[in-house]
Formats: C-alpha cells, structure tokens, sequence
C-alpha cells in the first residue's frame, strides 16, 4: 500500500485522521481510543486494521492514517479474534502528527472519511439468532 514500515510493539503509535487529529493508539498489537478502550486491532506486516468486531477498515500508513483503496472489497469478517486486552496505560495526549501526503483519488483516509467506523456495530456481524453458513 505504501513504503514498508515497522512499528515497536512496546511504544505507541499514534493514528490521526488528516487534518491531524489524534484518533487511537495502536500498542502490542491492539488499537485503543484515546480514553485508552479497545477499539481494535492491527495484523501482519501490511498492518491491515480490524474492528473489534474482526471487520477490516483499512492499513496503518506510515504516517499514522488509516488508508484503503476506494473501491476495496469488503473482506468477510474475521472468524477468530484475539483476546480483548487489558487496558494499558497510555500518554495523556500524543505528540504533533506528520505532515500529510495528499493520497490521489484512488486511496480514502478511514478516519476522515467514517470517523464512527470503531464505534459502531459492523453490519457485518449476524444478529442474535441469525444462522451463520460456514461455507
């Protein structure tokens, strides 16, 4: 998706939508808001980013955005999810965020684009009840 990063497990990274302001943390795997509650997760080395609920949103870009290509296909969700974490103990407010490369039209910011995308129930989760096919 963009250049190859690493992130430290052990050290916070901050994910800011692009016009800069400071959305959640990714730290050991897991993403939390700023009041520090599990909203998330992060997988692989493309850093593919999840809803608790296993629904993918998008990639870490290096920059600290959550980005996808505009007309990506919904993956299904994710059938094993990890443990939900403890809640860690994370800064009080994050550092200054980069400056941003303009994306083309091709690639969203998820954030700016659905600020709610973690707060909100995917619609692909089956209701209480609904049978599930395992096809």
């Amino acid at each position: 998706m963009g250049r190859k990063f690493k992130i430290d497990p052990e050290k916070p990274f901050f994910i800011y939508d692009t016009p800069g302001d400071w959305q959640a943390t990714v730290l050991k795997g897991g993403i939390y808001d700023p009041r520090g509650d599990y909203i998330g997760f992060v997988l692989n080395e493309a850093f593919d980013v999840y809803t608790k609920q296993g629904e993918w949103v998008g990639n870490l870009y290096i920059d600290g955005r959550i980005i996808r290509n505009r007309n990506a296909e919904r993956p299904p969700l994710l059938k094993k999810l990890p443990p939900v974490p403890p809640k860690p103990k994370l800064p009080p407010r994050a550092p200054l965020p980069p400056i941003t490369g303009d994306l083309g039209y091709s690639k969203i910011d998820v954030l700016e684009w659905d600020p709610e995308v973690f707060k909100r129930l995917s619609d692909l989760v089956p209701d209480v009840g609904e049978e599930t096919s395992d096809e």
